[in-house]
């Protein structure tokens, strides 16, 4: 790890940090230090600083908004990169969009909408950052990201910069194939015009509905299970006894069994803890085998 932190302070200066604490950068507010973490403002500083992990044969990994994930309490080992704020934009002319991976989610779907550009409606009140979003192929209320994508620009893990068409992305349901280390610092969208009121509208409706159903208030870091074929998650959960389940900071939601809030001083381990119980409890009442949407971080 010296080598490789030598190799990256010599470019980016006091921008390396060594054994910072990462909880403060998840929706969740838990997760131990990273080794080594750095903050980047160019696609080509992030080449160079996932070249450099990849010479020195360190994992390397890249933090977005923080959401729909949770970092171990041991840490990450290896590199933490995390997009600055220069990678925080949107372009539009006519129907194309280009945003930024650090760009809010739904900072893109209030910009489009006054646009009077529909096709990102179902965005609202999802958390998280354009490329986070991009990464799970989020969706909600019908819509989802593999719609409207037409490119995505990034950085190969060996620190090639690359555009991925649509078809290279792979999308699944809350998924995509990206290529193995690859970052995302670019979205490109191909929308259509709209009824701006119309538009409006309906994204009032949906954050209405979101706010109705969703828990306020408390670290969250989004829904934590897929929804199965043909049913619902959050009514399984709630099916098997699991709304309000606690151990430790960490219990489900009251208002929908489908989210784990951290009550206060919640440990990942306890959170992955109360998964796999509500994963157990779950098959045994339904006979379902639910799968995680968060993504477990870090040394486990």
């Amino acid at each position: 790890m010296n080598a490789l932190e030598q190799e990256l302070t010599a470019h980016f200066g006091d921008r390396v940090g060594r054994g910072r604490t990462l909880a403060d950068l998840t929706s969740f507010q838990i997760g131990g230090p990273a080794d080594l973490f750095v903050t980047v403002e160019t696609a080509e500083e992030l080449a160079r600083a996932l070249a450099a992990a990849a010479r020195n044969r360190a994992p390397a990994m890249c933090l977005g908004a923080g959401t729909n994930l949770l970092i171990s309490d041991r840490g990450v080992r290896g590199l933490v990169v995390k997009l600055g704020e220069s990678f925080n934009y949107c372009r539009i002319e006519q129907t194309g969009v280009e945003a930024g991976a650090a760009m809010a989610f739904g900072a893109l779907v209030e910009t489009t909408v006054d646009r009077g550009l529909a096709g990102l409606e179902f965005g609202e009140g999802i958390p998280g950052s354009v490329g986070g979003g991009l990464v799970m192929n989020a969706g909600a209320f019908g819509g989802e990201m593999a719609r409207v994508v037409t490119a995505v620009h990034g950085v190969t893990g060996c620190g090639e910069i690359r555009v991925l068409s649509r078809d290279e992305v792979g999308f699944a349901y809350r998924r995509t194939n990206l290529p193995a280390g690859f970052v995302i610092t670019r979205v490109d969208f191909e929308l259509e015009w709209g009824d701006r009121d119309a538009l409006r509208g309906r994204v009032a409706e949906l954050r209405a509905k979101r706010a109705a159903r969703q828990p306020r208030g408390l670290p969250n870091a989004g829904s934590i299970f897929k929804n199965p074929p043909g049913a619902f998650a959050g009514r399984l959960l709630e099916s098997a006894g699991l709304k309000g389940a606690r151990l430790g900071g960490a219990a489900f939601s009251g208002q929908h069994a489908n989210f784990i809030v951290n009550l206060g001083g919640a440990r990942a381990d306890e959170v992955r803890a109360l998964i796999e119980m509500a994963r157990n409890r779950v098959r045994e009442n339904s006979g379902v085998w639910l799968e995680p949407e968060v993504r477990f971080v870090g040394e486990w």
